[in-house]
């Protein structure tokens, strides 16, 4: 049994506890045989250093980061596996500039992330307070739009917890009218062989459990897309959170298989 957790944060993006140090020692002490490194990338389309401190880490923090981690490799090498990984917004106005950074780095894989629709964040529950019902599907299909076209860049191997625009506002999973949006993007997965996250940091949201939904989940059984694993742990203590819960939980839907990435390869796990 390969366990492994590839989304884990740190004390760089300013809303996470401890350095990535304790993150390692905690995926040991959890079993862990791998763990990616995965914090949030800065904000490369911005012209400050640091645009918004609380939520990503400063352009000149990025450099510093990789090495931490490459450091941290080599030191933990006989006890786990550590990857290089990032957690990176998707901004299509900004995806180049994106890329051109990301290429001078050797990460093992990247994580793409739709956090903001409309330049407001899927987190922010007030959108839908003054919103129209009947314009509740479009901001749905625009949110899966963006996800689609995040799997069509060219950039990710793994997508990011593609429905944690429920996180505040549990009623999301019921909006109707956005399915083919949602085929859209798992059709856009499985064609550039994209990992989806099962990702485990619903429950330290209004909205419980993981995303994505078990009904998502069946649905990207059906198209081909494999899956992964993050804890999107901010603590130390979240690392590999509900992993075998998981693990039982996809091979009740029908996966065979889940899988991480290694210099951008897959590395699959049978389940």
């Amino acid at each position: 049994m390969v366990k492994f957790d590839l989304h884990t944060h740190h004390d760089r993006c300013g809303h996470a506890s401890g350095v990535i140090a304790h993150y390692i020692e905690a995926a040991v002490d959890a079993g862990l045989a791998v763990i990616g490194i995965s914090d949030h990338s800065p904000y490369f389309g911005r012209e400050e250093d640091h645009y918004q401190p609380g939520i990503a880490m400063a352009k000149s923090e990025f450099a510093r980061y990789v090495e931490e981690v490459l450091a941290l490799r080599t030191k933990y090498k006989e006890k786990i596996e550590v990857l290089l990984g990032v957690e990176s917004d998707y901004f299509p106005e900004h995806l180049d500039v994106y890329r051109s950074i990301y290429e001078r780095y050797p990460f093992d894989y990247i994580i793409g992330s739709v956090h903001q629709i409309r330049g407001v964040s899927i987190f922010n529950r007030n959108r839908w307070k003054n919103l129209d019902a009947a314009l509740h599907a479009d901001e749905k299909i625009r949110y899966y739009e963006q996800i689609r076209d995040s799997a069509n860049a060219g950039l990710f191997q793994v997508l990011g917890h593609i429905d944690a625009m429920k996180g505040y506002y549990p009623a999301f999973s019921d909006i109707r009218g956005a399915e083919h949006a949602i085929d859209d993007a798992l059709r856009a997965a499985a064609a550039n062989d994209i990992a989806i996250e099962i990702n485990t940091s619903g429950g330290t949201k209004d909205v419980g459990g993981w995303y994505p939904s078990d009904a998502i989940l069946e649905r990207a059984l059906r198209f081909g897309v494999d899956v992964t694993f993050g804890s999107d742990a901010h603590v130390p203590a979240r690392v590999g959170e509900d992993w075998e819960k998981v693990r039982d939980r996809l091979r009740e839907i029908g996966f065979a298989r889940w899988c991480f990435f290694r210099q951008k390869q897959k590395v699959v796990v049978p389940l």
